[in-house]
């Protein structure tokens, strides 16, 4: 059977996980948070805490728990009476409770006095998209965009230095022609004379910018003084080569990011007057609030 509000508690756990981690310490520390964890008191009796975690820093050991209420109604009093009796006879525990709702007068000051952070963690809301001054922040971006496409070699002719091959490949009849077979990033062009190398991969890509990403069709001829072609194990002197090449159409594309979507959640520290939006991909952005 399901534990009534484990939603919500592994809903506070995901978010504060996601600040422990934005944090310098945190971070290092690779924290863990326990769920429903049993901590002995000092009268030997077992008390249960909904999330709960610890590290060590300066040769200390810091442990807090978290306290998950998933009410519509304000906390009242009564409920930080509960949580201080299960923390009073277990020292160096830092207590935080946690609802979706708001607290009440009382709430507020009891925990003050025992040291109890009160938090609210929630879903978003429409007042999260606007500044202290009522005036909307951007939920949505448009961004328009031009991709443009790499040249694409149509043809690849190189001219191979006969009386190298005769010498060094006798192997090879230089009366058939030479042909390579491979794909772009497996076929380099070494000009050694420069100390350039660089695959056919590479050779598309800057074709590209000499024609200044100009749609078209072009040919370009290079001679080379001493340049071999290189394929896995094989070796070719090379006197130049021809190559056609097209660069196709940029593509027109927009894209629309609605921020709303990567919003993960907000917690409120109600003692310190601040609020965290925690979006995907465990960004934080800290804002301030008035008190509650």
């Amino acid at each position: 059977m399901t534990k009534p509000g484990k939603d919500y508690e592994d809903f506070v756990a995901k978010l504060q996980i996601a600040i422990l981690n934005s944090e310098e310490y945190g971070n290092q520390q690779n924290i863990v948070i326990e769920r429903n964890k049993i901590i002995k008191d000092n009268g030997g009796i077992d008390r249960e805490f909904d999330l709960y975690w610890e590290y060590e820093l300066g040769g200390f050991t810091y442990k807090t728990v978290i306290e998950c209420k998933d009410y519509r109604s304000p906390i009242s009093v009564d409920k930080i009476d509960s949580l201080v009796g299960k923390i009073m006879d277990i020292p160096g525990l830092k207590a935080i409770f946690a609802t979706n709702s708001k607290y009440q007068s009382g709430a507020k000051k009891k925990a003050k006095q025992h040291g109890i952070e009160l938090i609210i963690v929630r879903k978003q809301k429409l007042s999260d998209w606007s500044d202290e001054f009522g005036n909307p922040i951007i939920k949505s971006v448009i961004i328009e965009g031009q991709f443009i496409l790499p040249a694409r070699i149509i043809n690849f002719l190189p001219t191979f230095d006969g009386k190298w091959i005769k010498t060094n490949r006798p192997d090879i009849d230089i009366t058939q022609p030479l042909e390579l077979h491979g794909i772009n990033n497996e076929i380099f062009i070494d000009e050694v004379y420069n100390n350039n190398k660089y695959s056919l991969h590479e050779l598309a890509a800057n074709l590209t910018k000499l024609e200044e990403n100009k749609p078209g069709t072009y040919e370009r001829e290079k001679h080379l003084i001493d340049a071999y072609i290189l394929y896995k194990d094989e070796k070719y002197k090379l006197l130049s080569y021809k190559v056609m090449y097209y660069i196709p159409e940029p593509i027109e594309s927009n894209i629309s990011v609605d921020i709303t979507q990567v919003l993960r959640g907000v917690v409120e520290y109600i003692n310190k007057d601040i609020m965290l939006k925690i979006f995907k991909g465990d960004i934080i952005e800290q804002k301030k609030t008035s008190s509650k």
